[in-house]
């Protein structure tokens, strides 16, 4: 790395890429480099600095990533000053090769790639494993984690093609794609909220990154048909009323505590 500050912009559903990204920024800075954070959802990519490296981070959603990171992603400034960029997403086990759409996008608006790495974290949907499990694959991400910050400071990590499928494919996927009242989406996907188990406490309105949950005095919280299913709400609501139809026996996988999102 050239550059001797890093701004960060990420998305986490879950927290496993938001304990990745942490663990990242707590070594880059251990080794001298300070780390702003970015929230990807409230972030203008305007506003990005090209005189600091860029860091990407997001998790891998049906071996794509949600549509509002992939328009964050798109919607990069054009640089001509080489301005280094490095990319980092959490998967359940195979993401189909995401690293090389992306690689492209930014390469193409005038970027050095200089490193990306998949990090395999506990899943959240289908078969969600026991808390011990899902314990040790946190702690072995996040020693990957360590050893690809260290790979990038000492310009040893690499950005490869990888291509699997089409790129146009990783532009959407089941999980970006929109949810109206007239597609089958909506019978398979659409989340709602269990009334007789929530309590309006308002945390999944505050977590939605796209702004689909609203909540009316004295009414239950409504979703809309925007819906990224990125499962924040369903993962961290306190008194897990919003039940998740892909959740194996209604078991729910979260890495952090919803206050980590809220701070």
């Amino acid at each position: 790395m050239k550059m001797e500050t890093v701004d960060f912009y990420f998305f986490s559903g879950t927290g496993n890429t938001l304990l990745v990204v942490k663990k990242m920024q707590e070594t880059f800075q251990e080794n001298g480099i300070p780390v702003n954070l970015h929230k990807i959802e409230e972030s203008n990519p305007e506003d990005v600095n090209l005189e600091h490296t860029i860091g990407l981070g997001f998790p891998i959603a049906e071996l794509s990533t949600y549509n509002f990171v992939w328009k964050f992603i798109r919607a990069l400034p054009v640089t001509d000053t080489a301005t280094e960029v490095f990319m980092v997403d959490t998967l359940g086990g195979f993401s189909g090769g995401i690293v090389g759409p992306v690689h492209e996008i930014v390469k193409k608006k005038g970027y050095k790639p200089i490193g990306a790495k998949e990090i395999v974290m506990p899943p959240n949907i289908f078969y969600i494993q026991d808390e011990e499990t899902c314990h040790e694959k946190v702690q072995k991400g996040l020693i990957k984690a360590e050893e690809y910050t260290l790979n990038l400071i000492n310009d040893e990590s690499k950005w490869g093609r990888v291509p699997v499928l089409s790129d146009a494919l990783y532009y959407t996927s089941i999980a970006s794609l929109k949810i109206t009242e007239s597609n089958l989406n909506q019978k398979l996907l659409r989340l709602e909220t269990d009334n007789e188990e929530c309590r309006r406490c308002g945390i999944c309105v505050r977590l939605c990154p796209v702004d689909n949950i609203t909540l009316e005095e004295g009414k239950p919280p409504e979703h809309g048909f925007n819906c990224e299913y990125c499962l924040r709400c369903t993962s961290l609501c306190p008194r897990g009323a919003i039940p998740c139809p892909c959740n194996y026996k209604g078991k729910t996988y979260r890495a952090v505590k919803a206050k980590e999102f809220l701070k």
